[in-house]
């Protein structure tokens, strides 16, 4: 890797007011980073230079690492966001280069799981299927999709390094599902602005909450920006607001509920012999075609059916007829993944359910703790603190928040699904792909499917809409298989979205 340090820019704005430091402006004469308390410095960048081999090709890029505002009505800065940015360096005609905005989610937690997991030109060593070796660090993306696009990643407020900065500005200002939207798309504004990126072909992309951030956001930089999309891609979706509850939600489970049975080789040999992607598309016909007609007759269900239905539950699931009997057809998350397994002395994840994880003791009805997520933490954390200090230079005694507080967080009025759907019925131009791991249980892939279906109900935007699945969990990207695909699909939304110079896109 090459990596020549170009440039810092710092300016420190509290309360409206320049604060200059001897410290810094020697360091900056001295071409050295700047090292800082733990306050944050709301306006800040730190530039390097960087080289990435991508499918055979050396990449040239510029990183910014750095902060810029959200200001009150008045012009006065309330919190700083943390951003970095890449661009390639042997583009000149930015007019036609993509510009890619990623968040990831949480609510609570920074863009780090992308940048250095899946899109940036930066891996965090992991094994090929996604879990942490040691030592900690970091190497080259070669899957990275700088070389069609340069991307932003973005970390709302309270997460990574990003914080509210005035005491006087409560939390609620951005702690809510259109609250995080509205100073987003006001700072998007602005870094566009800055950037000179308005005439670039422009795609958000989000993972799990990001997924409601920028289904929301479509519209609202639409309608309170005038900045217009080619592309929406949703990694992990959210049910973004649209209404699946009674007998639906209680049956979108099941299809997942298979494929985390057939990964850990939970189910009959007829079964278990076949593809996942063979073996699914029955799973989901029985679950539309007979569950959810089954459940909407609740208790007045006939006896033999109920024991029919049962019967193919336990054949998809994995679990037994009595379990699911006992749960009146409706077994919860939590109990199939504290019961998959349960005999072989073993929980499995919810975010991915190829980890294993193992409790205090086999009884109870919900797993101690997300084995998947103690293991991610484990392998990004020190990763994205040695890459932002060491490699992209950017010095902060901050700590940086994996999971930042934001609570409480006001999910009320979320219509972040129908937001989405006005903004792609408005605007001929915005395509939408979504991307689902079928092992993950926190916001599964025929749950994703379901969200898909719904966000069109007239049937006349289907053509710009997409699903793609993958053998992984919510953070698909991890398994090394996975990620080489979901980034060459990546491209190929980018490429495809946009029109060809000079064609008029209209219905």
């Amino acid at each position: 890797m090459k990596k020549i340090f170009t440039s810092i820019a710092l300016t420190c704005l509290i309360g409206g007011t320049a604060i200059a430091q001897q410290h810094d402006e020697s360091a900056a004469k001295n071409n050295q980073p700047i090292t800082k308390s733990r306050v944050l410095q709301v306006d800040s960048s730190v530039t390097t230079k960087h080289t990435v081999t991508i499918k055979g090709k050396l990449i040239p890029y510029t990183a910014t690492a750095g902060t810029m505002p959200i200001w009150d009505g008045d012009g006065r800065p309330v919190a700083g966001v943390f951003y970095t940015y890449y661009e390639r360096d042997d583009i000149t005609d930015k007019a036609n280069r993509p510009l890619v905005i990623s968040f990831n989610g949480g609510p609570g937690t920074p863009s780090v799981w992308m940048e250095i997991g899946y899109t940036g030109p930066r891996l965090l060593n992991i094994d090929d299927e996604g879990y942490p070796v040691q030592p900690y660090g970091i190497s080259e993306n070669k899957n990275s999709i700088l070389d069609v696009a340069d991307i932003v990643y973005i970390d709302p407020v309270n997460t990574g390094y990003s914080r509210i900065v005035n005491k006087e500005t409560p939390g609620s200002k951005f702690y809510g599902v259109n609250e995080d939207i509205k100073y987003l798309a006001e700072w998007i504004n602005t870094f566009v602005t800055r950037k000179n990126r308005w005439a670039s072909p422009k795609f958000l992309i989000g993972e799990s909450y990001g997924t409601t951030r920028v289904s929301g956001l479509a519209l609202e930089l639409q309608e309170a920006q005038w900045m217009y999309l080619n592309g929406v891609v949703l990694v992990s979706p959210t049910d973004l607001g649209i209404e699946r509850s009674g007998p639906v939600q209680a049956a979108l489970k099941l299809p997942y509920f298979a494929a985390t049975a057939w990964y850990h080789k939970a189910l009959s040999a007829d079964l278990q012999q076949k593809e996942l992607t063979d073996f699914l598309p029955e799973v989901e016909n029985f679950t539309i075609n007979e569950l959810i007609p089954a459940l909407s007759r609740g208790g007045f269900i006939d006896d033999a059916q109920r024991t029919t239905i049962a019967a193919k539950m336990a054949h998809y699931s994995g679990l037994s007829q009595k379990v699911i009997l006992d749960n009146n057809l409706d077994v919860s998350y939590d109990l199939f993944w504290k019961e998959l397994l349960r005999d072989k002395g073993f929980t499995i994840g919810r975010l991915d359910s190829r980890y294993k994880g193992i409790d205090r003791q086999t009884s109870g009805v919900s797993p101690d703790y997300n084995a998947e997520l103690s293991s991610w933490l484990h392998s990004f954390t020190p990763a994205i603190n040695i890459y932002l200090r060491n490699d992209l230079n950017y010095k902060t005694d901050l700590k940086y928040n994996m999971f930042g507080n934001v609570w409480p967080w006001d999910d009320k009025d979320n219509h972040t699904g129908e937001n989405l759907r006005q903004a792609i019925a408005q605007n001929p131009s915005l395509h939408l792909l979504i991307q689902s791991g079928y092992f993950d249980g926190a916001c599964d892939y025929f749950n994703a499917k379901y969200s898909l279906w719904q966000l069109d109900p007239s049937g006349r935007l289907k053509d710009r809409l997409k699903w793609e699945g993958y053998k992984s969990g919510h953070m698909m990207y991890l398994r090394k298989e996975d990620l080489s695909t979901a980034t060459e699909n990546l491209r190929k939304f980018i490429e495809e979205s946009i029109p060809k110079a000079g064609q008029p896109v209209k219905y």
